[in-house]
């Protein structure tokens, strides 16, 4: 499907539990044996493999045995987990990625019933602190003991949606920053400053666990690109702020906004997806999204590590109907070119743009209700695979583009 769609680059990722299934100590052969050989045979067909060492899958051992990320324990074991995957894997991929959307994993992994510790006030700032030390500590040993010989390079892929005022006015304005801060700052900021987004440590307090000072050290420059992924964007609508009275009822709340898809006078950010209520379709976000970290991020390197557009799964449809999905094909198209435009005219360093999926997957959230993939699964058919016309889309574009520019621009990706 790969070949067919002329994709020169696959992100694919490497799952802690099935090279440790007990999270650490020996290390599963046969994981190693299965991710050497899909390593090898994408690099065989011209592919360039684009790993992604943690996509919100914690090995069940360590959850069980210390509560996984809210422990420090988790540090050290991650470490462990990742060097082994530079020291098996390092000579042929040249792209790491060492969390994916942090903060949706901080927020949503640990906000319900998960473990005895359940606390919505803390845990999503007790997790995401460790993960950024994690990140850190992982990016120093690959810096110090791999990236000079084996050439590659590692960063961190965000969630990032563009927020506008709900109104044009100063305290709704300032909402657009907080809700910025929130979610991309909190993790784009530390890897670049060494430290949290002002407004965060100074809403959230004593519940945001402050950096030492070698931690400050370790994570201030913890990055070789920022991997952004893209979907959607909201209207900011700011709430009373009253930092007289610290009563912590949840991240969400933390914030003092409410993200909506309509402004005040009643107009939608975007037309609504057909599969997903969450997903408002707004091209010129990501432009906003990538313009915005230029600008306050010291410039730096960027891919665009997912984009993608959901569909409804309607098992009543004939196969035929589903493979026509022209809004998917729109979706991908109006995006590309406001990254064009980034790169162009606002001289943001994108280097490359993945596609959100490769074929249909399980969602969090949704689990196979919806369908973001450029290859259609028959779930009542044995499984099978057949490529939709946003596939054959994708494979005519990259033909062009390599003829014009030299290179496909346009790749695709998926987890393991």
């Amino acid at each position: 499907m790969l070949k067919f769609m002329g994709a020169d680059a696959y992100r694919l990722g490497i799952s802690w539990s099935r090279l440790f299934p007990e999270g650490s100590g020996t290390v599963n052969q046969e994981a190693l044996d299965f991710y050497n050989k899909f390593i090898d045979l994408l690099i065989q067909n011209g592919i360039t493999p684009f790993v992604t060492l943690f996509h919100f899958n914690v090995p069940v051992a360590l959850q069980k045995k210390y509560d996984g990320f809210l422990s420090d324990n988790i540090v050290a074991d991650y470490a462990n987990f990742a060097d082994t995957c530079f020291k098996n894997f390092g000579d042929r991929v040249k792209h790491w990625v060492t969390f994916n959307e942090p903060q949706v994993w901080s927020v949503y992994g640990y906000k319900t019933k998960m473990t005895a510790k359940d606390d919505p006030t803390r845990n999503p700032y007790i997790v995401a602190h460790n993960i950024i030390v994690s990140h850190a500590t992982v990016v120093k040993n690959y810096r110090e003991n791999y990236q000079g010989s084996q050439g590659g390079e590692i960063g961190m892929s965000l969630s990032t949606q563009w927020n506008m005022p709900y109104e044009n006015s100063p305290e709704h304005i300032d909402a657009c920053g907080r809700a910025w801060d929130f979610h991309f700052g909190w993790f784009a900021e530390p890897m670049i400053a060494g430290d949290y987004p002002f407004i965060m440590k100074a809403l959230v307090r004593d519940r945001l666990r402050a950096f030492t000072t070698e931690e400050k050290e370790l994570i201030k420059g913890s990055c070789d690109f920022i991997g952004i992924n893209y979907y959607t964007s909201r209207f900011a609508q700011a709430l009373p702020i009253d930092t007289t009275v610290d009563v912590p009822t949840s991240y969400d709340k933390d914030q003092y906004l409410n993200a909506l898809s309509t402004n005040s006078s009643g107009e939608s950010i975007g037309p609504t997806s057909s599969g997903s209520s969450q997903i408002n379709v707004y091209p010129a976000g990501i432009r906003d999204v990538l313009r915005h970290t230029k600008n306050h991020y010291k410039s730096p390197k960027i891919y665009i590590t997912e984009n993608g557009y959901p569909t409804a799964r309607n098992d009543k449809n004939p196969t035929w109907k589903e493979l026509e999905d022209d809004d998917r094909i729109e979706f991908i198209e109006s995006h590309l070119r406001n990254v064009r435009d980034a790169q162009r005219i606002d001289g943001v360093d994108v280097n490359g743009y993945l596609v959100w999926a490769l074929m249909d997957n399980v969602e969090w959230g949704s689990g196979y209700n919806v369908r973001f993939g450029l290859s259609f699964i028959d779930y009542n058919n044995d499984l099978m695979r057949y490529p939709k016309k946003s596939a054959k889309w994708l494979r005519d574009f990259n033909m062009e583009d390599k003829e014009t520019n030299g290179s496909v621009t346009s790749t695709t990706t998926s987890t393991e």
